[in-house]
C-alpha cells in the first residue's frame, strides 16, 4: 500500500518526516508549487529521505476545468520549484480535487507525468480529528490501496504513527506510488489502486 500526502510542504511536514524515518517508511508527497518555493529545504529533505516527490499544481488549481495555458503554467512552475529544491523532475501529478479532463490527460502525457488519484480518503481536510482520521484509514485500507492524507494538518500527521504501526502489524508493506505499480507509470494514465488480485 502507498501512503500519500498532499498540499505541503508546511510546518508540520518536518514532524511527519521524523515519524516516517523512525519507522523506515517511504511515502509519496504531492507538492503545491507555492509551498515548494517557500520551503525548499523540506522538499529536499523529502527527496533525500527516499520519498517520492510529485506535482499537485502551483496554487491548488482545478486543472480539469482550466485552459491549456493555465494548466501549463500550473504544472511547469511546480516542476521548476520541485526541481530547484530537490534536483528531480516529478513524473506524477495528482490533480487537485481529483479533477481531470481530456485536455489535462493530453498535457500530462506530453510532459511525461502519470495522474495519480486515490483509494482511501479519510476526509482529514474536513475532520481535524486525529482519532477520526486513524479510524477511517484503518477501516478502509486493502492491499494495493493508495491513501490520501494532508501533511499541512498537524491532526493528520499525528494519526500517522498509529496507522503505520497497526497496518505493519497486519503485514502491510509501505511503498511509494511508483513502487506499488512495479516502478514504472505510463504518462497521462490515471492510477487509483493496484489490483489486489496480483498479490
Amino acid at each position: 500500500m502507498a501512503l500519500t500526502f498532499d498540499d505541503g510542504p508546511a510546518a508540520s511536514t518536518g514532524e511527519l518526516l521524523d515519524i516516517l524515518a523512525a519507522r523506515g517508511v517511504r511515502a509519496t508527497f504531492f507538492i503545491i508549487g507555492e509551498n515548494a518555493a517557500k520551503h525548499p529545504e523540506l522538499v529536499r529533505r523529502e527527496h533525500e529521505a527516499g520519498h517520492e516527490v510529485a506535482d499537485h499544481s502551483y496554487t491548488h488549481a482545478d486543472l480539469g476545468r482550466a485552459s491549456k495555458k493555465k494548466i501549463l503554467s500550473e504544472l511547469t512552475r511546480t516542476q521548476d520549484a520541485i526541481r530547484r529544491a530537490s534536483g528531480v523532475t516529478p513524473v506524477m501529478l495528482r490533480p487537485p480535487y481529483g479533477s481531470t479532463s481530456g485536455r489535462l490527460t493530453k498535457i500530462t502525457r506530453e510532459m511525461g507525468m502519470a495522474q495519480v488519484l486515490w483509494t482511501v480518503d479519510p476526509l482529514d481536510w474536513e475532520h481535524h480529528d486525529t482519532g477520526y482520521v486513524e479510524k477511517r484509514v484503518l477501516e478502509s485500507v486493502k492491499p494495493g490501496s493508495i491513501v490520501l492524507m494532508h501533511d499541512i494538518h498537524p491532526t493528520s500527521v499525528r494519526a500517522v504513527p498509529k496507522i503505520i504501526d497497526r497496518l505493519a502489524a497486519e503485514g502491510y508493506v509501505f511503498v511509494t506510488v511508483p513502487d506499488l505499480f512495479g516502478g514504472r507509470l505510463t504518462p497521462g494514465e490515471e492510477y487509483l489502486q493496484r489490483n489486489s488480485a496480483v498479490f
